[in-house]
């Protein structure tokens, strides 16, 4: 009980922060084929599987969910007043996972020449849809003045977020980040933490969109990471390079937008302690 949940402690931290994926903790604590495997077995299994494979789940998301409430409280406020430090940190945190994963997964990334073209459409992706999103701009949205079009937004926005937090790679909150609901999310869960019932309608129509993508996308990923996992591995790691870009726009989307990150406001000492929580995680799995 207490490592799963530890487990999922340390995965609703990195989903909670743009940049950091809590498919990239399971990855490095090395649980991620049972995470993966056991949302599948839920929703597409027997009930005998799924019987099992629940009692799993739900110690992760005891964790998962203690986590994420910390986060919250004390996040949203922290990454207002200190979002280049908070960057500095994840930049870290990603240059130190992407050689363990490599390191982890190297029978699957042999095939260069197979993979190569995956890990660039990776890059691609996570940075064109950033650059976009600079571009269009995004009106800042009010959770708590609900209506039937921001719903369904919110809804499409929940799918997306949780297809990229299973993935270790791009996490579901850079894409919160990208599609400018970071912020009105994170405020939102705290107001209804606070009994501000004005965000339910706004967090139901999220959380359906969640639920939906969970659903639908895990079994993609499943049959990818089962049938073409260089490709797979490649596309992750794309992905993982492309966040560098995201969070370096990041301050851009705030409430309050600020400067993009650049060479003056980098924090070299977050950046040393983002590498050092990654090669901590990785000890304790090799103790396990």
């Amino acid at each position: 009980m207490l490592r799963e949940g530890f487990n999922g402690f340390c995965m609703a931290l990195a989903d909670s922060v743009p940049g950091v994926s809590g498919g990239t903790v399971a990855f490095i604590l090395g649980f991620y084929d049972r995470f993966i495997g056991s949302i599948h077995n839920v929703v597409f299994g027997k009930r005998k599987d799924k019987m099992t494979v629940l009692r799993y789940l739900v110690k992760l998301g005891v964790g998962w969910a203690v986590g994420m409430v910390l986060a919250v409280l004390i996040l949203s406020s922290l990454f207002d007043s200190h979002i280049y430090t908070v960057s500095s940190l994840f930049i870290g945190f990603i240059a130190g996972s992407i050689p363990l994963i490599i390191l982890e997964e190297k029978e699957s990334f042999r095939p260069f020449v197979k993979g190569l073209p995956f890990c660039l459409a990776g890059i691609l992706v996570v940075a064109g849809i950033t650059w976009l999103n600079g571009r269009i701009g995004n009106a800042a949205m009010d959770l708590g003045q609900f209506s039937f079009g921001l719903g369904i937004r919110l809804f499409f926005i929940g799918m997306f977020a949780i297809s990229a937090m299973f993935l270790p790679g791009i996490s579901g909150s850079t894409l919160l980040l990208i599609f400018g609901a970071y912020i009105p999310v994170i405020t939102a869960v705290k107001g209804f933490l606070g009994l501000h019932f004005v965000y339910f309608p706004s967090l139901m129509f999220f959380g359906l969109g969640v639920l939906t993508g969970a659903a639908t996308v895990v079994k993609g990923i499943k049959v990818c990471l089962e049938k073409f996992r260089t490709q797979s591995v490649y596309a992750i790691l794309g992905m993982m390079i492309g966040s560098f870009y995201s969070i370096v726009q990041g301050p851009t989307t705030l409430d309050v937008p600020q400067k993009a990150m650049n060479h003056n406001l980098f924090n070299p000492i977050a950046l040393v302690i983002g590498l050092a929580l990654v090669l901590g995680l990785q000890k304790m799995k090799m103790r396990k």
